[in-house]
């Protein structure tokens, strides 16, 4: 038999007509093109998520760098300057964080200061992340505060209105003392993620220095590079020569290590169950090639008594079985890009839908996707790369799962199959 024979009958009987087999693997075709939409929507949906959080821990959080000076407090300007000369570095800013009590005229509630330069919050990066509510987005003056949407509702703080801020601060003997100061509220923003910015205080640089105690806060320079995906650990190495002896430099990696390895576990746990759809899918690949070798018996004694090997057959339905991989997996793939590319309309359209038969009933408006706990709107993020994979995986499954029929189908006799026929 020659070698695109097996190639060409296989893609007949794919083709073919539904009493000549081809319904068999166009079921299976369409069986893994199904399984293979919800892996690839939840490969989307994770991949964005993931990456929506972590750009804005990194845009409005911890930078994509940051260097602590271990032996001694210090203003940053020097080592300012040494890291502005560096390739690819976009920003420099020092930030102050320690934790103070703020009270509102309706409560008062725990808060996480941060006292930084207002030109982080110019910084491109940033101003792509945060979210204005209300007011302006940037401290202008030492007086001036921003807070996060959570927090000022819990303080029941508005643009224009004066807060005050308990912080502690080491007196002469060594003793820890109260002090209250009174800010302003510039403005109310959001990071669009919960658990960023619940308990923002945002003061600038100058406003921390004056309440801040040096030892009960932690100082840094915040760093942001070109690619810090690519770039941050092998930027941070070659901080250390640069800045020389008394500092520890960490990439986003290292402070946000144990949450991205979280955020990891999940996603591989998710696509590995979604996996186990796609071996379901498989199998039915092995029962349609079974039941196409039933129903081929004849075919199969022709080719045999006109040449065919055990391996010529063999690849018949291996052939067969690998193209109902192929074109099942092309075609789950591209509906899951489809559905995933527009999952933000067609949750949006959902919503509504939902919200509407929930007022019927006087229910209230139904969040899928919770504001409080999940980001607003999913970003879009396709690794062609895991999708190649899992287009692969398809399609050797469906071969693997076909290799026992295939076999058995090589080895028959022709003439019994001819005696039966």
């Amino acid at each position: 038999m020659k070698s695109k024979a097996p190639f060409f009958i296989a893609l007949r009987y794919l083709w073919g007509r539904a009493h000549e087999g081809g319904r068999y693997l166009r079921g299976a075709a369409a069986g893994i093109a199904v399984s293979l939409i919800p892996i690839i929507v939840t490969l989307l949906v994770a991949d964005g998520m993931i990456r929506g959080i972590i750009d804005r821990y990194l845009e409005l959080g911890t930078g994509h760098v940051q260097v602590f000076n271990m032996m001694e407090g210090t203003n940053f300007e020097k080592e300012s300057e040494i890291i502005l000369t560096r390739r690819g570095v976009r920003g420099v800013w020092p930030e102050q964080r320690g934790m103070g009590i703020l009270v509102g005229s309706k409560g008062r509630t725990g808060a996480t200061v941060r006292a930084t330069d207002p030109s982080f919050w110019d910084d491109a990066g940033s101003a792509s992340y945060l979210k204005i509510v209300a007011g302006e987005g940037k401290p202008e003056t030492g007086a001036d505060m921003l807070l996060g949407e959570n927090l000022a509702t819990a303080i029941g703080a508005q643009p224009g209105d004066t807060v005050r801020l308990m912080t502690i601060r080491t007196g002469e003997s060594g003793g820890n003392i109260p002090r209250t100061t009174s800010f302003v509220v510039k403005g109310i923003v959001s990071s669009g993620y919960h658990e960023l910015d619940a308990l923002w205080c945002i003061i600038s640089w100058e406003g921390g220095q004056r309440i801040l105690s040096h030892e009960l806060s932690s100082s840094s320079l915040i760093v942001k590079i070109d690619d810090p995906y690519k770039n941050a650990d092998a930027f941070c190495w070659s901080l250390y020569p640069a800045l020389g002896a008394g500092y520890s430099v960490y990439s986003w990696k290292d402070l946000l290590r144990s949450q991205y390895s979280s955020y990891e576990s999940t996603r591989q746990m998710l696509l590995f169950i979604m996996a186990l759809i796609v071996l379901v899918a498989a199998v039915n690949v092995s029962s349609a090639t079974s039941m196409l070798v039933l129903e081929r018996h004849r075919d199969i004694a022709i080719l045999k008594v006109t040449g065919a090997g055990t391996r010529g057959v063999a690849g018949v339905f291996l052939w067969g079985s690998f193209l109902t991989g192929l074109i099942g997996g092309i075609i789950g793939i591209i509906l899951g890009l489809l559905i995933g590319i527009n999952i933000n309309t067609l949750i949006r359209s959902l919503e509504k839908l939902l919200s509407f038969f929930s007022a019927l009933f006087k229910g209230g408006e139904v969040k899928i996707l919770d504001p409080g706990f999940y980001l607003e709107t999913i970003p879009i993020v396709i690794d062609w790369f895991m999708v190649f994979m899992i287009g692969c995986f398809t399609v050797l499954c469906s071969v693997v799962s076909s290799w026992i029929p295939a076999r058995r189908a090589g080895r028959l006799k022709p003439m019994e199959l001819l005696r039966k026929n």
